[in-house]
């Protein structure tokens, strides 16, 4: 069926507590395990209709923000979802606490109650309108951005549109954009100031309510990390600048040179190739090259492909009202993924069809898998190092997109890879320090950012770029609103995916089965566990990320341009 004919019905609050009453109270007074089992059976059976009905309304809302019927659907399930998070922190508690808890870890999963173990401490009964209360504010934040306006060149464009400048080849053309980004920002620089500091004060509020110093703690709990912690993140940062940061600046530095540029500025971050990015075929030929790519790949994959194109689970043209980034998401009562990205004509378009399209194989290999709903794929690194993988996975076909400025993609893909890092590592660090320092003014906040970038990323200037040059960079990246603490993930995860680009460099086939295998794992292990399977190192270890920038460094010189 095709994804905008999945039939949608709100699944109402009081559906939800009459079935979780009866569970929760059912698990209390249970006298056998296989009596707590039929309990669980009823709470899935609810939990599939209440995913897959969020799922679809959440989707048609960031089709189209404006869409009034889809608007309400979002809001409602943005008022309910605490109070629903609520039921199923106490249904949680009830399967912890139960006399059978030895019994049902061997039955179910070990790893099913460290999440669950993880949930409880990340609710509270106290908290449920504070929560309603950020999920309205965040909204704010996605309304806004989604109807901002950037008028460049006597156009009107959304901001994904407008980011189709940013890797023009030429510098003018760059500088220009960048400058209408900063200008329009700074236009709503009020606008995103409160909501940030509104955000940033609920969630304190939030985390102290429930006995947390600060919201660093509750926010790593919310993430449902199960295998490490600040402590661990903290060193993989500094793993990163002692590492990473020397490569990725001299790399860079380098590559600005053979551009002819002598002062990298911010509008030159996004070009890495000389003479200018490769820009890749139509969107027509992008999703049948995708399909020749899959099944090229194998029978599963090929399957899947079929699946996508054929139900048409993709929306990737930009437009006014539209969400401006990209996901992926499931309705699994229908086995179906689905993705929303914003085509602008850049190489990033074809990331879609594979960064966004490896999360969506994903949800496709583990839709039959008995954990499936409660544990998902695993925590969101793990869920990255399967979009980013494949990324790297999809580099024998490239030509399919690119023709022959394949290898040119290569090259700007890895380079920009291996730059991320730093970056993502900026992004989580300042939310430290703001969540450890909530009462931080703007500027306090500005000043936090641009000191970060001179740390993970010295070789860029800002200087004389309107509003940008304060530290507002920050503002436009949306998982600091939205979804604290997630950005790491991405950090994580694209040394991951290093890893299994330098192996199937070694033997595509082999590395590629590995992959399949760690992706059908879904979260029924943790991902330092799912490393080692894989025959990688943990990158939380002091010096771990030395020898991967060093043959990162060696691949990308091997494939220079």
């Amino acid at each position: 069926m095709k994804v905008s004919e999945l039939p949608y019905k709100r699944v109402t609050l009081e559906e939800i507590e009459k079935v979780m009453k009866d569970v929760i109270a059912r698990i209390k007074g249970a006298d056998s395990v296989v009596e707590v089992l039929k309990a669980r059976e009823d709470f899935l059976a609810l939990y599939l209709e209440f995913y897959t009905s969020n799922s679809l309304s959440y989707m048609r809302y960031s089709i189209n923000t404006v869409d009034e019927f889809y608007l309400k659907e979002k809001d409602y399930y943005d008022e309910i979802m605490p109070t629903v998070q609520n039921y199923t922190v106490q249904y949680a508690s009830a399967l912890l606490d139960s006399p059978f808890r030895a019994e049902l870890e061997k039955e179910l999963s070990p790893v099913l109650f460290q999440s669950m173990e993880l949930e409880r401490k990340s609710m509270a009964p106290n908290v449920i309108e504070d929560m309603v209360e950020e999920n309205k504010v965040v909204s704010e934040y996605s309304q806004l951005m989604a109807g901002m306006e950037f008028e460049f060149r006597g156009e009107k464009l959304p901001r994904p549109m407008l980011a189709k400048y940013y890797k023009s080849d030429d510098r003018e053309t760059r500088k220009e954009a960048m400058a209408v980004l900063g200008r329009t920002l700074k236009e709503h620089s009020a606008e995103l100031d409160d909501i940030y500091d509104r955000l940033v004060h609920i969630r304190t509020r939030i985390a102290q309510k429930m006995g947390y110093k600060n919201f660093v703690e509750l926010g790593y709990y919310r993430m449902g990390r199960l295998c490490y912690d600040e402590e661990k993140v903290r060193t993989f940062r500094q793993n990163v600048v002692e590492d990473i940061v020397p490569v990725v600046s001299r790399l860079r530095l380098e590559n600005a040179k053979r551009m002819g540029i002598d002062k990298f500025m911010f509008y030159d971050n996004e070009v890495i190739v000389p003479g200018g990015d490769p820009v890749p075929c139509d969107k027509e030929h992008i999703f049948s090259g995708a399909s020749e790519m899959y099944h090229a790949m194998g029978k599963e994959t090929g399957d899947f492909i079929d699946l996508m194109i054929g139900n048409e689970a993709f929306d990737v043209d930009s437009r006014k009202n539209k969400w401006g980034g990209g996901y992926c998401t499931e309705f699994p009562k229908f086995k179906q993924p689905f993705i929303l990205a914003n085509f602008n004509g850049t190489a990033g378009d074809v990331d879609v069809v594979t960064h966004e399209a490896g999360h969506a194989l994903n949800a496709y290999l583990i839709a039959d898998n008995r954990f499936a709903l409660e544990l998902q794929c695993g925590g969101m690194e793990t869920a990255e190092t399967h979009s980013m993988s494949m990324e790297f996975f999809a580099w024998p076909y490239m030509e399919k997109f690119f023709g022959e400025n394949a290898d040119k993609y290569r090259y700007m893909h890895a380079l920009d890879g291996l730059s991320f890092i730093p970056y993502g590592c900026a992004v989580d660090e300042f939310q430290h320090i703001v969540y450890e320092n909530p009462d931080m003014t703007p500027a306090e906040r500005n000043k936090a950012w641009l000191e970060l970038e001179k740390k993970y990323r010295p070789y860029i200037s800002f200087d004389g770029m309107p509003y940008l040059e304060e530290g507002t960079r920050w503002q436009y990246q949306m998982h600091i609103f939205e979804s604290p603490f997630y950005y790491i993930d991405y950090c994580l995860a694209q040394t991951a995916a290093f890893n299994f680009l330098l192996a199937s460099q070694e033997d595509y086939d082999d590395a590629f089965k590995r992959y399949i295998r760690f992706s059908k794992h879904g979260g029924e292990m943790v991902w330092t566990d799912l490393l080692e399977e894989a025959g990688f190192k943990s990158p939380f270890t002091p010096g771990a990320l030395k020898d991967l920038a060093q043959r990162v460094e060696a691949l990308l010189d091997k494939i220079k341009v």
